[in-house]
């Protein structure tokens, strides 16, 4: 399914590989801020040395204006990426569907075909931008983040592996009972369409009949369907916010409790806490953005899959190949045969000749009548 659906991409590769490369960059700047706080902290506002202070205080606003830059970069790569992804893959889906004939268009319906080259081709460009600029971003950043606590302090680095244990054991929960919900979702949705299409086609033939009331009540259902769904859907997503919540609320505790009693017992300098506030707020954060990713690849996958079966849908009805392939077979002339010979060379046979009628003599030598 992957190789169908990113063979669209095409002349974009470079676009996304540079939003990744500078979305990585980005991350890298981002890390290194924490970094030298806990140094400006530790040397110069500890120690009173104001050079020190200046210093670090420099470093961070290049390393804060590069991460600026990065990001700008990053998220205009991914945007033109996306589109142009989008753009060649509707292109894709109305070629194909070019080609089908008409038990193939019955098989998806008419609605189910214009769905899938709208809604569905949005939410998997919604998806990929968010995968170009989220998706690499947050797990580069919580590794890193993870790391430096790691080596700052490995005792209190374990309240962020709990935290993460926690986070993806949810997540999976609400992921796995989700997937099913979105794509009855999608199946609605071609429900509505086909409401509308049915309605705006044959308007003349609802008005002739007064059938309003009706068309009205056949559409209202589909929308009640689709909205009911959609409650049910958000209502489970919606419990990703408050575990997240739980989670960062409760690691702060943890971290601000434990990490004052290593303070007191001198294992763990004040620019260390405070630089592992930031880190802790980082991968925090890094798995939020990674549960709304969770969300939107929910939503996406059901249109990825619906994408790929009018990709993959063989025609029933293929056009037969030409019977002599271009440049081989009969030649046909354009022009008469004996334009081609020198006068002298017009003989009995040739297309330039005229025979003599059987009944009719020569005139030059018979005086122009005819022998009885």
């Amino acid at each position: 399914m992957l190789k169908t659906l990113f063979a669209p991409l095409q002349e974009f590769k470079r676009a996304a590989g540079l939003a990744a490369l500078f979305a990585a960059l980005e991350v890298v700047m981002e890390v290194l801020l924490p970094l030298v706080m806990a140094l400006l902290i530790d040397q110069g506002i500890s120690s009173g040395q104001m050079p020190l202070v200046v210093r670090y205080g420099v470093l961070m606003l290049v390393a804060a204006f590069l991460s600026l830059a990065f990001g700008v970069l990053s998220s205009r790569f991914a945007a033109r990426a996306s589109a142009g992804y989008a753009c060649n893959l509707r292109e894709s889906l109305f070629a194909k569907v070019q080609t089908f004939s008409f038990s193939n268009i019955d098989k998806f319906s008419t609605a189910g075909l214009v769905t899938r080259m709208t809604t569905d081709v949005t939410n998997l460009q919604n998806a990929f931008l968010m995968i170009l600029r989220i998706g690499i971003r947050s797990p580069l950043m919580l590794l890193a983040s993870l790391v430096l606590c790691l080596l700052i302090s490995p005792r209190l680095s374990l309240i962020f592996l709990v935290a993460m244990v926690v986070l993806v054991v949810a997540l999976g929960v609400i992921m796995a009972v989700t997937l099913p919900l979105f794509q009855k979702v999608f199946d609605r949705y071609d429900d509505l369409n086909a409401s509308v299409q049915e309605n705006v086609s044959a308007i003349r033939v609802v008005k002739a009949f007064v059938r309003e009331e009706y068309e009205n009540q056949k559409f209202q259902k589909a929308a009640n369907a689709l909205y009911r769904l959609f409650v049910k859907a958000e209502g489970v997503l919606a419990l990703n916010n408050p575990v997240m919540m739980l989670v960062v609320y409760g690691c702060i505790i943890a971290l601000s409790w434990f990490g004052a009693q290593f303070v007191v017992a001198g294992n763990l300098t004040t620019g260390e806490l405070t630089s592992l506030f930031t880190y802790v707020m980082s991968i925090l954060m890094s798995l939020m953005m990674l549960s709304m990713i969770v969300v939107m690849v929910s939503m996406s996958l059901a249109s990825a899959r619906r994408i790929c079966q009018v990709l993959t849908e063989e025609p029933d009805l293929a056009n037969p190949p030409p019977a002599h392939p271009p440049g081989e077979g009969r030649q046909h002339r354009l022009y008469p045969r004996h334009l081609l010979l020198p006068p002298g060379q017009w003989g009995a046979g040739s297309p330039g000749h005229r025979p003599a009628h059987p009944g009719w003599g020569d005139h030059r030598h018979r005086g122009g009548h005819r022998q009885r």
